[in-house]
């Protein structure tokens, strides 16, 4: 693949410094090709006047010095580096600026909490298809909390408390008492007070960001025993946060390291994260909770990325098009081809009114992604873009949605669908069996329409009438390869889809 150009983000936390390398291709798409983090505890060295002191400032710069080794190996252009709560809320903040800029040579923006809420929203819109609701970002010194209206920031506040600094000021022991349970969440309610539009917005979801969110989702998901271990926009069942804040302030430190899900390095900070999120949740009165695995990194790709227009209109087509664009193979013109046959296909048929347009929109990403497998291997590609949809997961569809995605993408016959659907039992739904029976067939047909790869058929006229399928199809050239596709699926097809296929050939005339 030629590359154009790599962006390195690196992100200061009061926990955490992470570095995300994203690469972008020749055709626009992006994504990630290297991830580091290192544990800071940021939170936890400032000191009691307030100050981040010296051995504590050049602690971080061995850290920083190696990231920007990593950025000239991977020959990244742009480098952004932002730090958050811990280096903005310290007394010396612009003494640290200054020390750390002068031993890396890297540029150090210190974001202020309206700005770390402003990139954490933009990388949720980007990357989850959704109208209004509540964002939850909790760091190591502090929690930006933003309500969205219309896909828009109506209010943002940026909280002084984050899972570090409110552990290492209630959690001395290792463990929380009750009463110190009820102190974090005294702290957090007191300074809801000041926020009063966080109570006035009720049953709308929240969107939580974070290593200890994404911690809380694995755990979710090990629990459960889930199918498709996606961090990002995954559902917590109700309950389960309660679950979650009632099991863990009883555990010793080494028994929270044995839960499944709980990284080691966050087991001595996840609970007082965990209060905060649900003392929070409970005052907006949110109906349900959700799992982001993009936030403030990604959200700063954007803006350097379009800083004109960092916002995408539409999420799924998007994510669909960048995915299709890593991954081109040789095929673009022949999948875009397959997809404008089967959106005629389907709009004539209308396969499922009660889903329509969800069900549009499956068999639209399936048509476009069918053949990224094939950048793995040609031979068997079904099965590897069956994988590459559901492990590189596609912004702006639920869990559910990708699974059906990634079955209509590869299907080929009704039991072998049953048999792959088997292994997503948690996740579909009873009829999304037939649906994506019905959607695969069609697709099949629509790929049989271009199985020259050289687009004869430039039009089609569906017309059904009783029981037989009549498609009547306006060639530029000889389709000769299409009919004899035809002819090979037109047993299946009949048989899966209750129809009788008729087939014309006629010559493309141009008014």
């Amino acid at each position: 693949m030629s590359t154009q150009f790599s962006i390195g983000i690196i992100d200061i936390g009061s926990n955490s410094i992470r570095l995300v390398i994203y690469e972008i291709n020749s055709h626009g798409a992006y994504r990630v090709v290297s991830e580091h983090k290192e544990s800071a505890r940021l939170s936890e060295r400032i000191g009691p006047d307030g100050c981040l002191h010296n051995k504590d400032i050049l602690s971080v710069v061995p850290i920083l010095s190696h990231y920007s080794r990593l950025c000239k190996a991977h020959q990244v252009k742009t480098v952004r580096a932002v730090a958050t709560a811990a280096i903005r809320n310290a007394a010396n903040s612009a003494e640290v600026v200054r020390t750390l800029e002068e031993q890396t040579a890297l540029r150090i923006e210190v974001l202020s909490g309206t700005e770390e809420a402003r990139y954490g929203f933009l990388g949720v819109m980007n990357s989850i298809d959704i109208q209004d609701g509540f964002i939850i970002d909790i760091g190591g010194g502090s929690t930006e909390v933003t309500l969205f209206r219309g896909r828009s920031v109506a209010e943002s506040f940026s909280f002084p408390f984050g899972a570090v600094n409110t552990t290492r000021q209630f959690m001395r022991s290792g463990t929380l008492a009750e009463l110190e349970v009820a102190g974090i969440r005294r702290m957090v309610e007191e300074a809801l007070v000041s926020q009063p539009w966080i109570r006035k917005s009720p049953n709308l979801p929240m969107i939580g960001l974070g290593g200890g969110i994404r911690t809380l989702g694995k755990m979710s998901q090990k629990k459960n025993k889930y199918s498709l271990p996606l961090a990002h926009n995954y559902v917590l069942k109700a309950g389960e946060i309660d679950y979650f804040v009632g099991l863990l302030p009883s555990l010793t430190l080494e028994k929270r390291k044995k839960i499944d899900g709980l990284s080691k390095d966050r087991a001595d900070i996840i609970i007082p994260g965990l209060i905060i999120l649900d003392t929070i949740m409970k005052a907006a009165n949110c109906s349900s909770f959700i799992t982001s695995g993009a936030g403030l990194r990604d959200g700063l790709l954007h803006e350097t990325l379009d800083p004109q227009q960092p916002m995408k209109t539409d999420v799924l087509e998007a994510s669909i098009e960048n995915l299709l664009m890593l991954h081109p193979n040789g095929a673009v013109a022949h999948v875009r081809h397959v997809d404008k046959l089967a959106m005629m296909l389907y709009d004539a048929l209308i396969i499922d009114p009660a889903q329509q347009p969800r069900s549009k929109r499956y068999l639209h990403a399936a048509a476009k992604l069918y053949r990224i497998g094939a950048s793995v291997h040609y031979y068997q590609y079904a099965r590897h873009t069956q994988y590459m949809i559901t492990q590189a997961h596609i912004d702006g569809f639920s869990h559910r949605e990708i699974v059906i995605c990634s079955l209509i993408a590869c299907f080929k016959t009704k039991s072998r669908t049953h048999a792959q659907a088997l292994v997503y039992k948690d996740i579909l739904a009873e009829s999304d069996e037939n649906m994506i029976m019905k959607l695969g067939l069609l697709l099949q047909l629509a790929i049989a329409l271009d199985s020259s790869e050289t687009q004869p058929v430039q039009d089609v006229e569906v017309s059904l009438s009783g029981k037989t399928l009549t498609l009547k199809l306006h060639c530029s050239h000889n389709p000769a390869h299409e009919l004899k596709m035809i002819e090979l699926i037109t047993k299946d097809f009949e048989k899966g889809s209750g129809l009788k296929l008729k087939v014309q050939a006629v010559a493309f005339s141009r008014t």
